[in-house]
């Protein structure tokens, strides 16, 4: 009875031994044998080592060239009068953005006025001593002192020109005072900096400027933007300064040409990327600032790699890349593959293929379709 009892148990355990290879071969692929006229439809492609220029496709955010672009704040205090310009006007250097009725420019012209009408003084009265002093009319302390007096004079009322100047007073106000015209109404002016468009106005009338602080406008100029692309760590070796980029702002738009201006030294704590800032050309205005827009970087540093076709690659149950191998016995063996980054109509195949290998690239999915059979 015992050993009956173990003869049955070594039977049940061969069983299920074998019930186990079974499965485990029913899942192991195998190669795929087609027809010689099966096979005309089939097209390889020789896997060999190639040399390419790799691209990165990343996204990024449009935003004003900061050289080109300023905030313009108020240089003096007092009340807005009158605004001159509105967003999207386009304003020389020099031109006037906003007056206002500030006392400080008030004071600024009336201290220039006082200091020329002393410094005219100071030189007429530094002249006649000099002359005295040839006559001997007066001591030459007496005229030193009247040189002295004069030359203080003169540079206190430079210092007040240079006061309106930094006021952005008109020349032509300036020129008024010196000649001893009026001015007919003592306003300050806020003038734009630079040539560009109005892009900001952050001032209404009657609103309280204060000088050095209020910001009024921006002004940028917007034939040329930047576009600040996100790169991730896996890519960042193959960015550099230099290289070409096409950014593109629609799906339909035609991409703009530009060019990798600089790359960060620091990586986004909440995006883990890293900013490559992009000068692109803007002559046609198409880009805003902020504005996301689809970017593709070109590396000018070349590399080189095993590539195959895009329409080689397949994907299985568990969306992993795979190629079918041709086979010495004219068979065709399911190979997995790792897929790197796309390069044209190519995938970089960084491991899974040698050189030398014929993967299918065109009836890949009727080889599939035969192999599930």
């Amino acid at each position: 009875m015992l050993v009956a009892l173990l003869v049955c148990a070594l039977c049940a355990g061969c069983s299920s031994s074998n019930e186990g290879n079974a499965q485990a071969a029913s899942t192991t692929p195998v190669n795929v044998a087609l027809t010689a006229t099966q096979r005309q439809h089939i097209k390889l492609y020789t896997v060999a080592a190639e040399q390419f220029d790799r691209t990165i496709d990343t996204t990024g955010v449009v935003d004003f060239d900061n050289d080109q672009s300023t905030s313009v704040l108020a240089p003096i205090s007092g009340p807005v009068s009158r605004l001159v310009v509105s967003p999207g006007d386009k304003v020389k250097k020099g031109d006037p953005l906003a007056y206002v009725d500030s006392p400080d420019f008030a004071t600024a012209v009336s201290t220039y006025r006082k200091a020329l009408v002393t410094a005219h003084t100071a030189r007429r009265l530094a002249d006649l001593d000099k002359d005295l002093l040839q006559h001997q009319g007066v001591a030459q302390k007496e005229a030193d002192q009247a040189e002295t007096d004069a030359t203080s004079a003169e540079a206190d009322a430079y210092a007040a020109k240079q006061t309106l100047v930094s006021l952005n007073v008109d020349p032509q106000t300036i020129k008024d005072i010196e000649q001893g015209r009026p001015i007919a109404r003592m306003q300050g002016v806020i003038r734009s900096p630079i040539a560009g468009t109005v892009v900001e106005k952050l001032i209404s009338p009657g609103q309280l400027l204060q000088a050095g602080t209020t910001a009024c406008f921006t002004v940028a100029d917007l034939s040329r933007v930047w576009v600040m692309a996100q790169i991730a760590d896996s890519d960042l070796s193959s960015v550099h300064v230099g290289d070409s980029v096409d950014v593109q702002s629609g799906m339909d738009a035609k991409p703009i040409m530009g060019k990798v201006d600089n790359v960060a030294q620091l990586v986004d704590p909440d995006t883990r990327m890293v900013a490559a800032r992009v000068v692109v050309n803007n002559a046609l205005g198409l880009l805003r600032k902020q504005m996301y827009v689809s970017v593709r970087i070109h590396s000018l540093h070349a590399e080189t790699g095993m590539l195959v076709p895009v329409s080689s690659l397949l994907r299985d149950d568990e969306n992993l890349p795979f190629v079918y191998v041709s086979q010495a016995d004219g068979s065709f063996a399911r190979r997995s593959v790792t897929q790197g980054y796309r390069v044209g109509d190519k995938f970089q195949i960084p491991s899974g293929l040698r050189a030398g290998d014929q993967v299918v690239v065109d009836g890949g999915i009727f080889v599939q379709f035969m192999q599930n059979q």
